[in-house]
């Protein structure tokens, strides 16, 4: 397959692009500098060049792929509205093709809000919190505009050798200094290897008859003074932490701040019946972060 990947150079899309590509499908990465369209054809990717603000500018290649993967995002306070410009664009742009363009958009464990004792499944209800709300929309528009073939993927909490949500974490071990904990120690997070989370990806791209929504989380909720501990270990680092308040981190970051704060369990049982998913990092400790 051909694919449209936007997002390429991101967190998620770097290793979504690399996992396609390792299978034998064709990534037509959007780029916006001639740094990253230099960096993305080094990779063997074919490049597009545009801006997520100007989407009326490149969405016509939908009509030259089989498929489009969503993992772009602006993270500015306008990021909700520039997503449904490239998903209004795309929509109006994509032809009325039999079968129709698969499409793989992405929400995220933060929609559900806060489950505590609960699991959040595919079936629960959305109580998304404030910052990303329009992921809940967007996403539902796609799926509604029958111009695709849609899926929509809800990652956990992404790590990866390079950190992700651990970076905190790690450069506070790695410099011997106490880590911040958002929330408190006993905070769940749903957690996935970033790799594993490309195969998902890729899992539901090739499996265009399964629609709708799809969590993907390779554990169901690990208390963060777990996580805390493991990293603190690996590094020989102090092991008392400095607990933020949600209130206190909004007023410092911003809204979104809340996210790392929510105490979440989520499971993924549907994508694994329905593309015979097993992540290889069933556990964050046998990860190669901590290899």
């Amino acid at each position: 397959m051909k694919v449209l990947v936007l997002g390429a150079t991101g967190s998620i899309g770097t290793a979504v692009a690399r996992e396609l590509a390792g299978h034998a499908h064709t990534v037509l990465a959007l780029c916006r500098s001639d740094t990253s369209e230099r960096d993305l054809k080094a990779l063997g990717y074919e490049t597009l060049r545009g801006d997520l603000r100007r989407p009326e500018d490149w969405a016509g290649a939908v009509r030259e792929v089989d498929g489009v993967i969503q993992a772009a995002v602006t993270f500015t306070e306008d990021m909700g509205d520039v997503d449904r410009g490239v998903v209004d664009a795309l929509i109006a742009a994509a032809p009325p093709s039999t079968p129709p363009v698969r499409f793989v958009y992405t929400g995220g464990c933060w929609l559900y809000g806060a489950t505590g004792d609960g699991i959040a499944t595919e079936d629960s209800p959305f109580n998304p919190i404030p910052s990303f709300a329009w992921m809940v929309e967007n996403g539902g528009r796609l799926i509604a505009s029958g111009k695709f073939s849609t899926a929509v993927i809800h990652p956990a909490m992404v790590y990866h050798r390079a950190g992700g949500v651990f970076t905190r974490f790690l450069e506070k071990a790695e410099a011997g200094a106490p880590i911040e904990v958002w929330g408190g120690p006993e905070t769940r997070w749903p957690l996935i290897h970033r790799d594993d989370l490309a195969v998902a990806y890729r899992l539901l791209l090739e499996n265009p008859d399964l629609k709708g929504h799809f969590n993907a989380s390779a554990q169901t909720g690990v208390p963060v003074g777990e996580i805390v501990k493991a990293v603190a270990a690996k590094y020989d680092a102090p092991l008392e932490v400095v607990i933020r308040s949600k209130e206190e981190l909004v007023a410092e970051h911003g809204a979104w701040a809340e996210g790392p704060t929510l105490d979440q369990q989520m499971a993924s049982d549907k994508l694994r019946r329905a593309c015979h998913w097993r992540p290889r990092f069933d556990a964050f400790e046998t990860s190669d972060l901590f290899a």
